[in-house]
């Protein structure tokens, strides 16, 4: 699929501290930053959004009974093939799939939805490998 790109195209390296920041909020202000809503010429049906990079996606805060009342579910394809793990279990396992998902819940279903999914960078701990890219430190209220 060829995507046509605006000529004032640019497209910014985010950086967001998910520390003890409610994950809803968080996947919000991701999703519109991947997308391009943010930016003044805005066409829905052009990749124009930001990267972003996610840091301390285990210290995203769930609040009121999330942490083990919101359950997970996958199926496998096989008879009795059905996986169920709580967001406790999720994010002591695999931290960075709790935010992909609630991100990925929030873009476009369709080619330019999964095209965009490669727009975001989701690590368990502080450190990054894309410090190339000169990434700016945007702050979460």
């Amino acid at each position: 699929m060829k995507t046509f790109v605006p000529k004032n195209d640019e497209q910014n390296w985010i950086v967001v501290d998910a520390a003890n920041v409610p994950l809803g909020r968080l996947a919000t202000l991701i999703a519109s930053r991947i997308r391009g809503k943010h930016r003044p010429d805005f066409t829905p049906n052009i990749i124009q959004g930001d990267f972003v990079v996610v840091l301390n996606a285990a210290q995203v805060a769930l609040t009121g009974g999330k942490l083990d009342g919101k359950v997970y579910t996958r199926y496998t394809g096989y008879q009795g093939g059905l996986k169920t793990e709580t967001a406790r279990e999720a994010l002591k396992k695999h931290p960075e799939r709790v935010i992909e998902h609630a991100v990925f819940g929030m873009l476009p279903k369709g080619r330019q939805g999964r095209a965009m999914h490669s727009r975001l960078k989701v690590y368990a701990g502080e450190t990054h490998p894309h410090a190339a890219q000169k990434p700016q430190k945007l702050e979460v209220r």
